[in-house]
């Protein structure tokens, strides 16, 4: 019986510590093929490459694992796309997955995200798809606590599907000393980033900005990803690219005059 396909793309560039430990256990489960960006994609959301050349060129990134991978000079996006319509054109993928992400994008931060991105151009164009993140944003992360939790989601994708045109964002917490409580499948958190501007000067004098800022959390539900997060549980929160407030269909109709 033929192994399922698993395509494997990230936004933190094909060499981040991340996505080698996706591939590691994406191949446990199926054949999988790599194409991610060359170099970080970080905070790109869906954006895609239009007046720009785009190239793809074969990678030694995985050579010692024997898989056959690219990388894209492009977005996430453009990677996925140029996964199943180039790449992949004669083969469907069973699965898309993307990451592991360094540091979370819970939240609203799904929005902003490349790891995420990836996922959902995934589910636009039909295929079942996962983003993964983990909550610590160093270069040098450790992920080995993830690998279990990230196995057994990639294995209920491939079982039970995801879905349709949805991409799940998988958020797994910080290592500590206290092991992952399990899953929880959840809502995202009403929160935003309360971001402040640093105005500095360059070694010009000239002026520049500098984006920070803080993380604001303005939910107290229990069943958020936050909640899950802030309670060591690897958290799940469906997402759909449709971005219709339906809601405010009737209050538009009702209330506007045209």
């Amino acid at each position: 019986m033929a192994k399922p396909l698993i395509l494997v793309s990230n936004d933190d560039g094909i060499t981040a510590p991340g996505i080698r430990t996706l591939v590691k256990i994406a191949m446990k489960v199926g054949e999988v093929v790599v194409v991610a960006p060359d170099g970080p994609q970080s905070g790109m959301g869906h954006a895609i490459t239009i007046g720009n050349t785009l190239r793809l060129d074969r990678s030694i990134a995985f050579a010692d694992l024997g898989l056959e991978a690219y990388e894209c000079s492009g977005t996430p996006a453009d990677c996925v796309k140029l996964a199943k319509h180039h790449v992949l054109r004669e083969r469907k993928p069973d699965l898309v997955v993307s990451g592991i992400n360094h540091g979370s994008n819970s939240s609203i931060s799904v929005l902003y995200s490349g790891t995420m991105s990836a996922a959902i151009e995934a589910a636009i164009e039909g295929l079942p798809s996962i983003g993964f993140s983990l909550c610590d944003y160093g270069h040098e992360a450790d992920f080995s606590h993830t690998e279990e939790f990230v196995e057994q989601i990639i294995r209920q994708a491939l079982e039970h599907r995801t879905p349709d045109n949805t991409a799940l964002n998988v958020n797994l917490p910080k290592k500590s000393g206290e092991k992952i409580k399990g899953i929880k499948v959840c809502r995202q958190a009403q929160a935003r980033w309360q971001e402040e501007f640093d105005e500095r000067l360059d070694p010009r004098n000239r002026k520049y900005f500098w984006m920070t800022g803080s993380f604001v959390n303005y939910d107290k539900g229990e069943d958020t990803d936050e909640w899950a997060l802030v309670n060591n549980y690897v958290s799940i929160v469906p997402c759909q690219f449709d971005m219709t407030a339906h809601h405010a269909i009737a209050m538009l109709n009702e209330d506007w005059q045209f």
